[in-house]
């Protein structure tokens, strides 16, 4: 009888640690070489259990991944994941090279020639890092495939996606850079319609791409206030963007999520707080 006991005790005890397995949250690294960027690319990934079935993992591509630390990735997927809030999923950090060339809006650099790589990089995502992805996860198709980033890795996210619709379904702005202009404000004739960037492509452009976006903008993010109507540029520049989607019906009204919080600021402790929502949004059962 106790021999039987014993052997039950020890069953429970592997089914346990075999389920502590299959539930446990997985951070590796891996790196290629991008013939675009011309430069080693680092990846910092996590990734939630594999499904059994493989088409139902969903992937989260995510800029400046050298700062998945301080924005709380692991923990806050970890906690998701053991909830059963969010689906299987693979997020994949991107490690920033020089951040001031790589990102923007690809082939229109601003009027200090920022971003002029940003159509390299773009080239980067599709051409090189989503196949290599696919291959490592050996998937042939993922649910659905996400692009996020905070502040200039928030406007990059935003205009692969644009660019990219055919592969990307979603996209996350933590307080993205919409103020990118191509000429200096003070100029007597900057114009906010003409002369910032990505509203002037979406202005410009006659596509509607099939996506839905996320966009957090924060009250004390800065001090900006160029039209003097007492709310600051980041605020302002997001539901610029917003009402232009909205305006030329690019989007369903349902398709835009955006949160505004008072009292956010422009860093990782504000973005990670806002981060379970996305996450929910994005990829929630």
């Amino acid at each position: 009888m106790k021999t039987t006991a014993l052997h039950v005790c020890w069953c429970l005890i592997l089914a346990a640690l075999h389920i502590s397995c299959k539930s446990k949250i997985k951070e590796s690294e891996d790196q290629l070489y991008s013939r675009h960027l011309q430069r080693q690319v680092k990846l910092h990934i996590i990734s939630t259990p594999m499904p059994d079935d493989k088409n139902e993992l969903n992937l989260l591509l995510l800029n400046d991944g050298q700062d998945m630390g301080p924005f709380r990735i692991k923990e806050i997927v970890d906690s998701l994941y053991r909830k059963k809030r969010i689906k299987p999923l693979l997020i994949v950090g991107i490690e920033a090279g020089d951040r001031m060339k790589e990102y923007g809006v690809a082939d229109r650099p601003d009027f200090m020639n920022r971003g002029d790589k940003a159509g390299y990089y773009d080239a980067f995502v599709n051409n090189e890092l989503y196949p290599f992805v696919k291959k490592k996860a050996t998937v042939r198709k993922f649910q659905s495939v996400v692009i996020a980033g905070c502040s200039l890795g928030g406007l990059s996210a935003f205009d692969i996606a644009w660019n990219r619709a055919d592969k990307i379904d979603k996209v996350g702005v933590f307080s993205g850079s919409f103020w990118w202009r191509d000429k200096d404000d003070k100029a007597a004739d900057y114009s906010d319609e003409k002369n910032r960037i990505m509203i002037s492509k979406l202005n410009a452009s006659r596509k509607k791409a099939n996506l839905k976006y996320w966009f957090f903008a924060g009250g004390k993010e800065e001090e900006g206030d160029r039209d003097k109507d007492g709310i600051i540029d980041a605020v302002d520049d997001t539901k610029d963007i917003i009402a232009v989607l909205r305006n030329k019906q690019i989007a369903l009204p349902g398709d835009i999520v955006f949160t505004e919080d008072p009292n956010g600021k422009h860093d990782y402790h504000s973005w990670s707080r806002q981060l379970p929502a996305f996450l929910v949004w994005a990829f929630g059962k």
